[in-house]
């Protein structure tokens, strides 16, 4: 072997090596730091509330939670870092694309169920600080989660790039200079990685959210998450800085509000876990929007939470009737009494520690939508904060007896609104029906069944004119 070559093997081997030494360096952790950013990161965003199977069944970030969504069931996806069932064999770039764009690693689209029309506001370095994170602070599960399988032609995932074309603003964060650091950093945490536009402003007929509607208020199913703008009446500008930051690290304010739903997830497994800054911060963001008022809040309107007042009947009817049998119970005051007041008082005052809140200034009550109270008699509600348990049994599926029914239902719900809340709100049977079944339907989901016959008249009709113009034309030679 001659000198030359000689050096060029060495040389050889010695790049490879280097290669080597690169590729192993690239496989070693990032530093800790990192994770625990992109770990705190993943809090604020809230990843575990959909991401993982609720009431224990399933592991962290495995996916199966499913979002019932107006056009049907959407499965959560698993990413841990598992390279047969996860997100493992993802790159920074793609694990970024899928993040703030909506395209997963083979191309296919997801549907903004997946809030990545707010965390594409997200900057590249806490990009890079979650990915850190689900790729090293994340134990990879193995396991496929649920498939998601809309109907046509929902499921046409490819379709979403033109829904992205007309409604993703792809583009990063910006500071408001005219706004306090403290503003700004409310409106990041907010707004990119909270994501409450995505559920506290209205949809359109294409279920994007409502330009100069921001924080409006939107319905997710049966539930309203009302309008937080800084109005004074029907946002939450009669709430103090103070109450704000106790509602988001709690979910309640007495004399305000209790988190039920969708808001008592994201207190559960995000608010209550974030830093005292960072309430405060997101609470005076929220006081320093844009004041929307409501349609159905005229000038001079009182705020949700100052309706109502004590009322009890209990002591001129105390036995004058048989045994509470649930079957001798008709009217709503009846049925109240019989099912509510144990918990709520006979006065709607709640308990002397407001574990069972007043029903009274009481933004269920109060709102001119009473939604809430509905969906809270239906679905209860289920809310751990700290040690804290707090729990109201949802009464569409009682253990005890009967669910109630409908009309049922409806009679309790108008006897709060009458002498608790607010009275010019009514419940009809036909509201609680479409509750039970999920909440109203867009004008998109209900026209998903004439959609398949509506293109194949619509390509008979095109045939049709083909078949006349080539018969005209033949006729003209």
């Amino acid at each position: 072997m001659t000198l030359h070559s000689l050096i060029r093997r060495t040389a050889s081997s010695l790049g490879l090596a280097m290669l080597l030494v690169h590729a192993a360096m690239a496989q070693q952790a990032p530093p800790a730091e990192l994770i625990d950013k992109g770990r705190q990161l993943a809090i604020a965003a809230d990843c575990m509330a959909c991401h993982t199977a609720p009431g224990g069944k399933g592991k962290p970030f495995a996916g199966g939670y499913s979002i019932e969504s107006p056009l049907g069931a959407i499965y959560a996806t698993n990413i841990t870092p598992s390279k047969t069932a996860g997100i493992g064999d993802y790159s920074e770039a793609e694990f970024a694309r899928a993040l703030r764009q909506g395209v997963r690693r083979d191309g296919a689209r997801l549907y903004p169920a997946m809030p990545y029309t707010a965390y594409t506001q997200l900057s590249d370095a806490d990009t890079s600080a979650l990915y850190a994170y689900f790729m090293h602070g994340v134990a990879p599960v193995d396991t496929e989660a649920a498939q998601t399988a809309l109907p046509f032609p929902f499921n046409l995932r490819f379709s979403m790039a033109v829904w992205n074309l007309l409604f993703l603003d792809d583009r990063r964060f910006e500071p408001d200079a005219s706004k306090s650091a403290e503003w700004n950093r409310g409106a990041y945490l907010a707004g990119a990685l909270g994501h409450c536009s995505a559920c506290h402003t209205p949809r359109n007929a294409l279920m994007a959210e409502q330009g100069g509607q921001a924080l409006a208020g939107g319905m997710v199913g049966p539930w309203l998450a009302p309008n937080i703008t800084s109005d004074a009446v029907s946002g939450i500008g009669g709430w103090s800085e103070a109450e704000l930051v106790q509602y988001l690290r709690t979910g309640r304010v007495e004399g305000k509000a209790q988190a039920a739903g969708g808001m008592a997830e994201a207190v559960e497994n995000s608010l209550q876990h974030l830093p005292e800054a960072d309430l405060q911060a997101i609470a005076v963001y929220l006081k320093g929007t844009v004041p929307i008022r409501d349609k159905a809040d005229a000038e001079g309107a009182k705020p949700a939470h100052a309706w109502g007042a004590a009322w009890s009947s209990e002591a001129t009817k105390r036995g004058t009737a048989p045994f509470n049998n649930p079957q001798r119970l008709t009217t709503g005051e009846q049925l109240y009494n019989g099912y509510c007041a144990s918990c709520h008082q006979a006065s709607g005052a709640g308990s002397r520690n407001q574990a069972y809140p007043s029903l009274f200034h009481n933004t269920a009550t109060g709102l001119a939508n009473p939604a809430n109270l509905v969906a809270a008699i239906l679905y209860g509600v289920d809310r751990k904060v700290g040690d804290a348990h707090v729990l109201m049994p949802r009464f569409d599926a009682l253990s005890y007896v009967d669910p109630l029914t409908d009309g049922q239902i409806a009679a309790i719900a108008n006897h709060v609104l009458m002498r608790y809340g607010n009275s010019a709100a009514t419940v009809s049977e036909r509201d609680v029906a479409v509750a039970r079944a999920g909440g109203a339907k867009p004008l998109l989901a209900r026209a998903q069944p004439l959609i398949l016959p509506a293109m194949v008249v619509a390509g008979l009709a095109v045939l049709a004119l083909l078949s006349v113009w080539l018969r005209r034309r033949r006729a003209r030679r």
